[in-house]
C-alpha cells in the first residue's frame, strides 16, 4: 500500500492520534490486549536516489573494531563490499549512540533508562517523510507494533530480548506521538512479510535482539546472525534494487581506547569494482544521516548532520566533499567515550537545557541543502543555546561544546 507521510511539526489534525506512553505496560496480558489492536503499516515508496534506492541499516553491539574484524563472518561481510576503518561511534553507552544516528545528537546523554525527548526535537524521519520517502524499524522479538515498553523478555526462558534503549525511533516523542508513525515500528518478522509482498520501505533501521546482536552474548553469535540474516538478501531480487546496507556497531567494548568501530557497505549499490576494498576516510554515526540527506536531497536537521562526512560511495555521485578531520583537538585525542552536558544527562550539574538547531545552516559552504522548514519554524525565536557548525568536528565528553561541560 502507499502511504502519503506528512512532515513533523505539522500534524494538528493528528492530535487525536497522540500516543505516547499508550503502549508502554510490559505485564503479559496487557501486551496480548494491545497486540491484539496494534495497527500495523507497510508504506512504500519509489523517490530515486543519486547513488541509491534503498538503505538498509543494521546495528550490532559493543565490539571493538579488531574483535570485529577478526569474526570470520563478520570479515566474509567486510569481502562483499566496502569496510569503513576509520568509522566512530560518538559516546558510551548503547542508547545515546542509538538517538544520534537518526537525531544528529545525543543530547548529553549517558545513559540506558527510559528516555522521551521533547515533540520539537525532529529526526531524520522527518526529513524523509518531507520528500515521501517510505521508511520503517525492524525489530527482533518486539511484541508488537509500536510496542513503547522498556523491554520485553522472552517468555519462555526468560532471556533479555527486545529493548526500547535499541529503537531509536520509538525514543522521540514526534514518532512516539503518532499512530502512523508507531505503526512502522514492527518486529522483524513484518521485515519478511514486507518482502514477500514487495512493500519494504526506502529506508530502514533493523536491530536484532540482545542475543542476535552480541550484546548478551559474543561477536560469534553477532557475526553468525548477520551473515545469516544477509547472504540470501544479497541474491534476492525483491531486496537487491539498488539497495545500499550498512552493517556497524552502536559502540565499542574498551572504554580505554578510541570508540572506533567496525562499518561495513553493501549491496548492489556498490559497484562492482569496490567490492572488497577499504575506505579509510573519518566517518561517525553523523554520517548516517547526512549521507541520506545526499543521496535523496533532503534537508537537514540543522544539528551535526550538517557537517557530518557523506559516505564516499555516495559523495563521489553527490559531489560532496570527503574531508579529514582537522580540529584543533587531532583525532588521534578525541576518545568518544564519555558525554557532555545537556538535557538527557542525569548526572548533577551541567546545562539541561535543550540546544537548538543552528537554522542559519543553509548551503554552509558545503552543499546546497538546507535545514527542514518545519524545524525553522518550529524553533524561530528560540533563545536556546546553539552550538552546532558546518565543521566536521564534533565533541565529546571530554570536549564539550561551549556552555555544556558538566560543571556548567
Amino acid at each position: 500500500m502507499r502511504s502519503i507521510f506528512l512532515p513533523i511539526l505539522t500534524f494538528a489534525a493528528h492530535v487525536a492520534a497522540q500516543a505516547e506512553n499508550t503502549y508502554t505496560a510490559t505485564a503479559t496480558d496487557d501486551v496480548e490486549k494491545a497486540r491484539a489492536t496494534a495497527k500495523t503499516l507497510s508504506p512504500t515508496s519509489h523517490v530515486q536516489g543519486k547513488a541509491f534506492n534503498r538503505l538498509a541499516i543494521i546495528w550490532l553491539e559493543n565490539t571493538d573494531y579488531d574483535m570485529a574484524i577478526g569474526d570470520p563472518n563478520l570479515a566474509w561481510v567486510a569481502k562483499q563490499g566496502i569496510t569503513l576503518s576509520n568509522y566512530h561511534a560518538v559516546t558510551h553507552p548503547s542508547q545515546p549512540n542509538y538517538m544520534a544516528s537518526i537525531g544528529g545528537d545525543y543530547l548529553g546523554m549517558q545513559h540506558d533508562e527510559f528516555t522521551q525527548v521533547d515533540k520539537n526535537v525532529s529526526t531524520v524521519i522527518d526529513l524523509l517523510e518531507d520528500k515521501g520517502i517510505s521508511w520503517g524499524h525492524y525489530q527482533e522479538d518486539m511484541p508488537y507494533s509500536g510496542f513503547e515498553g522498556m523491554a520485553y523478555v522472552n517468555q519462555k526462558n526468560g532471556k533479555n530480548d527486545y529493548v526500547r534503549k535499541h529503537n531509536p525511533a520509538v525514543s522521540y516523542n514526534a514518532n512516539a506521538g503518532i499512530i502512523d508513525r508507531l505503526a512502522v515500528i514492527k518486529n522483524l518478522t513484518t521485515f519478511y512479510k514486507d518482502l514477500e509482498a514487495e512493500t519494504l520501505p526506502q529506508w530502514m533501521f533493523i536491530t536484532p535482539n540482545m542475543t542476535s546482536d552480541g550484546h548478551d552474548t559474543s561477536v560469534t553469535v553477532a557475526g553468525t546472525w548477520t551473515r545469516t540474516f544477509l547472504e540470501p538478501l544479497l541474491k534476492d531480487k525483491r531486496f537487491m534494487q539498488n539497495t545500499l546496507v550498512l552493517v556497524t556497531f552502536d559502540e565499542n567494548e574498551t572504554y580505554t581506547i578510541q570508540n572506533r568501530i567496525l562499518a561495513v557497505l553493501l549491496g548492489d549499490a556498490v559497484p562492482a569494482n569496490l567490492v572488497g576494498t577499504t575506505d579509510n576516510s573519518y566517518y561517525s554515526h553523523y554520517s548516517e544521516i547526512a549521507t541520506a540527506e545526499a543521496n535523496w536531497d533532503l534537508h537537514t536537521l540543522g544539528r551535526f548532520d550538517v557537517g557530518a562526512n557523506v559516505f564516499k560511495l555516495v559523495a563521489d555521485k553527490t559531489g560532496d566533499t570527503v574531508r579529514p578531520w582537522s580540529g584543533d583537538v587531532p583525532l588521534k585525542d578525541m576518545y568518544f567515550n564519555s558525554s557532555y552536558a545537556g538535557p538527557l544527562n542525569d548526572d548533577k550539574g551541567g546545562n539541561k537545557r535543550y540546544p537548538a538547531p543552528n537554522v542559519a545552516l543553509d548551503g554552509c559552504g558545503l552543499h546546497s541543502r538546507t535545514v527542514l522548514p518545519a524545524i525553522k519554524k518550529a524553533w524561530k525565536g528560540s533563545k536556546a543555546p546553539v552550538y552546532y557548525t558546518s565543521s566536521l568536528e564534533t565533541p565529546d565528553g571530554q570536549h564539550p561544546p561551549k556552555g555544556y561541560a558538566p560543571s556548567d
